[in-house]
C-alpha cells in the first residue's frame, strides 16, 4: 500500500507540471445548445414469467387502460394475471437539433417487482419533457445485459442488473425541441469550470483569431461572442469558434480526499509554511488463550475453561521531518515518501497542518 501510495503521488506531481491548450469546444458549452431529459412511463409485455407479482395494482391498471384503448372491454371482476408484464420507466436524452423522425436510443427500467426484462417488448410509450409535452415515442425490443437463473431451493445467481435494458433506436422524435441559438444577438459561451482567469483567456482567444471586440467576458463563467445573423453564417462561424485553442487558468490549490477509498489527490500549487510533523502508530494487540483447569483425582471438583488474556503493546517510530518555507508539492512527496506514511497517516498529518494554519490550500473531505 505504501509503494502504490508514493507512485500515485509521484504521477501526480508530474502530471500537474504539464498544462497544454485545448480547444474551446472542451472548456465551454454553447448557451441554449444542450440535452433535454424524457421520460415516460409504459409496459413491457412478453417475458417468461419474470413480470411483476399479481396483485401489482399499477401494473393491472395500466393493462386494463392499455387494452380499453386497443378496444377491449375487460370483465370489471376478471383478474389479470401480470407474470408476463412489467411497468416501466422509460428514460432518454434528447440532443439539441435533433429533427422529427430520427431515432434516440432508449433506457427501460422496472418499477415494480421484475426480476428480469430479458425478452421482452416496450408497447409503444408517449416520452414528455419538463413541460408535459410528447418530444418522442418509444417501442421495440429491449436488450438486457444482466441475467438472472433461481433454483429449486431458492438459491440464486444474478449478473449485473436484469431489471433495466435499453432499445438502441428505440425512440423516435416527434418534435423538436425549441433552441435560441439562430435568435439570439450574440452568443454566450458558458465555462464548465467556472474561473476568472480562463474566461479571459477565452475572450482572448477569440479576439485573437477573429478580430478586436469580438468577444468580452461577463463573469467568471460565461463570454458574449458577437456573431452573424444568418442561421448558415452562424453554424460556419461557430465550426471556427470552438476549434480555436486556449491555455485554461491553473485551477486553486486544493486537496481531495476521498475518506471511503484512501484516495487522496494534491493540486501543484499547494504550498506548506515551515512546519515540523512526526507521525507514529499505537498498536494494541489482544490474545486470548483459555486453559483448561483439571481437578485431583477422586475428587468432587468440575473441569472448567480458566480465561487467560495476553495484551501487547507496540509502537511504532517514524523520523520528524520539516517543512520548508513555501515547500512544493515535490517536497510534499519527498517528505510523504521518506516517511512511508499510508494513505490514512497523510490524511491525518494533512488534517493537522491545516489546523495550525501551515498547509495553504483547501483542504476538501468528501
Amino acid at each position: 500500500m505504501k509503494k502504490i501510495l508514493c507512485f500515485t503521488l509521484s504521477v501526480l506531481m508530474m502530471l500537474s507540471s504539464i498544462t497544454t491548450a485545448e480547444r474551446i469546444k472542451d472548456m465551454a458549452q454553447l448557451a441554449g445548445v444542450r440535452d433535454n431529459s424524457l421520460v415516460g412511463y409504459g409496459l413491457v409485455v412478453g417475458l417468461d414469467g419474470t413480470g411483476d407479482k399479481s396483485g401489482q395494482s399499477f401494473t393491472e391498471q395500466s393493462f386494463r387502460n392499455m387494452l380499453t384503448q386497443l378496444g377491449i372491454n375487460v370483465p370489471p371482476g376478471l383478474k389479470v394475471d401480470s407474470k408476463n408484464i412489467a411497468a416501466v420507466m422509460v428514460t432518454t436524452q434528447l440532443k439539441p437539433f435533433k429533427k422529427p423522425g430520427q431515432k434516440v436510443d432508449v433506457t427501460v427500467s422496472s418499477i415494480g417487482s421484475a426480476k428480469s426484462l430479458r425478452g421482452g417488448t416496450l408497447i409503444m410509450t408517449p416520452m414528455k419533457g419538463i413541460d408535459g409535452r410528447v418530444y418522442a415515442i418509444a417501442q421495440g425490443n429491449i436488450v438486457v445485459g444482466g441475467f438472472g437463473a433461481q433454483g429449486g431451493d431458492g438459491s440464486s445467481v444474478t449478473v449485473n442488473i436484469p431489471s433495466v435494458g435499453r432499445i438502441p433506436s428505440g425512440g423516435t422524435v416527434e418534435r423538436m425541441v425549441h433552441s435560441p441559438f439562430t435568435e439570439t444577438k450574440d452568443l454566450i459561451y458558458n465555462l464548465h469550470s467556472p474561473d476568472f482567469t480562463s474566461a479571459k483567456r477565452l475572450a482572448d482567444a477569440i479576439n485573437n483569431t477573429m478580430g478586436p471586440d469580438v468577444a468580452r467576458p461577463l463573469d467568471g463563467s460565461s463570454v458574449v461572442v458577437r456573431a452573424p445573423k444568418k442561421p448558415g453564417q452562424r453554424v460556419n462561424y461557430v465550426a471556427v469558434l470552438e476549434n480555436i485553442q486556449m491555455t485554461p487558468g491553473e485551477a486553486a490549490a486544493k486537496i481531495i480526499v476521498n475518506s471511503r477509498t484512501g484516495t487522496i489527490v494534491i493540486g501543484q500549487h499547494v504550498r506548506v509554511s515551515p512546519a515540523a510533523v512526526t507521525h507514529g502508530s499505537l498498536t494494541v494487540t489482544i490474545s486470548e488463550n483459555p486453559t483448561v483447569s483439571q481437578p485431583n483425582p477422586l475428587s468432587t471438583g468440575t473441569t472448567t475453561v480458566v480465561p487467560s488474556s495476553k495484551v501487547e503493546i507496540s509502537q511504532q517510530k517514524n523520523r520528524a521531518f520539516v517543512f520548508a518555507p513555501g515547500a512544493s508539492l515535490k517536497d510534499i512527496v519527498k517528505a510523504v515518501n521518506a516517511v512511508g506514511a499510508a494513505p490514512s497517516d497523510l490524511v491525518a498529518i494533512l488534517e493537522a497542518l491545516k489546523q495550525v494554519g501551515a498547509l495553504k490550500a483547501e483542504l476538501i473531505i468528501i
